[in-house]
């Protein structure tokens, strides 16, 4: 996440994801403050108010001011929740940039397999647009990207998350949005088993979120003034766990597989602290709303005082 100080405060939040499906559920958590229980296999809003309503409705900000990219299983409804009084029209735009080349390819996808492959577990599983979801003949406009730059940029990345991170910057350069989400998918190799690959995602990763914070501080809307969080929406079953096979999965709900960590860099923050005590993951929506002036009413989690 990265959050501006000044009155026209700019969030721009990062969050790095382990998965698609069941990673959804932990998503929508992250994004509601809420634990929520979802349906993995349909595309199903959050139940509870989503950190963009909270944010739109309480500082009267427009549509354009809050932005998701992410990959496309489920996360196209993940912008804004059914709940009354908040819900549709005051949530974020998603952008799925995997939905956009899938449609730019009208099917005919053998040389962008290894981008538009979703889930190393539920392969198959394709929810229809909508939510707020961007389509393909918006991107023109709202990106200044034509359909033809899109795919040859396409053609030159290695991964889904390179072409999101591509498609975040173009939304940085020309929306400037206040606050921005972006949802990370190769770690999801890691369902495959193979232990080498899992690593290299790791580093891609890290070396993605490194370009990304470059470019913050390179476009004057952002220098200075942003705060960039990073952090998974859950750990990893422990290594002794048999039915968790380790760094493969997360599904014992162990210990192992609810720890996870944190990272902020950026305005407001001081460089070189390190805190260790127990968080939630709910706990990040109530952060940002004592951050950026908002009231998370619904939010079941606590303001992490160290960020405050």
């Amino acid at each position: 996440m990265l959050q501006e100080l000044a009155p026209q405060s700019s969030f721009f939040t990062q969050v790095m994801n382990q998965g698609i499906l069941g990673h959804y559920v932990a998503t929508a958590s992250l994004a509601t403050g809420v634990y929520e229980t979802l349906n993995n296999f349909s595309a199903v809003p959050p139940e509870h108010p989503t950190v963009f309503e909270y944010f739109r409705k309480d500082l009267d900000r427009p549509p354009s001011s809050t932005w998701v990219v992410a990959p496309s299983n489920g996360f196209n409804r993940i912008g804004e929740s059914d709940y009354r009084s908040y819900g549709p029209g005051l949530g974020a735009k998603v952008i799925l940039p995997k939905h956009l080349l899938s449609a730019a390819t009208a099917g005919a996808a053998a040389d962008y397999n290894h981008l538009l492959h979703d889930n190393y577990e539920t392969p198959l599983y394709a929810p229809q647009i909508g939510g707020g979801e961007v389509e393909l003949q918006q991107m023109e406009n709202i990106l200044k990207l034509s359909v033809d730059d899109f795919m040859a940029h396409a053609r030159t990345v290695s991964s889904p998350d390179e072409l999101s991170i591509y498609v975040a910057k173009r939304l940085m350069q020309q929306e400037s949005p206040n606050l921005l989400w972006i949802t990370m998918h190769d770690i999801d190799i890691a369902h495959s088993g193979a232990y080498s690959l899992y690593v290299d995602a790791i580093r891609r990763t890290d070396r993605l979120c490194a370009e990304l914070w470059k470019v913050v501080q390179a476009e004057p809307e952002y220098a200075g003034n942003t705060t960039m969080f990073i952090l998974p929406d859950f750990g990893r079953d422990a290594d002794e766990d048999a039915g968790g096979n380790g760094f493969q999965h997360h599904r014992t709900g162990d210990p192992a597989s609810r720890t996870t960590w944190m990272m902020a860099l950026g305005a407001g923050v001081r460089p070189g602290m390190v805190y260790d005590r127990p968080l939630q993951s709910i706990d990040l929506v109530p952060t940002l709303g004592a951050l950026m002036g908002f009231s998370p009413k619904l939010s079941q989690g606590a303001p992490i005082h160290e960020l405050l």
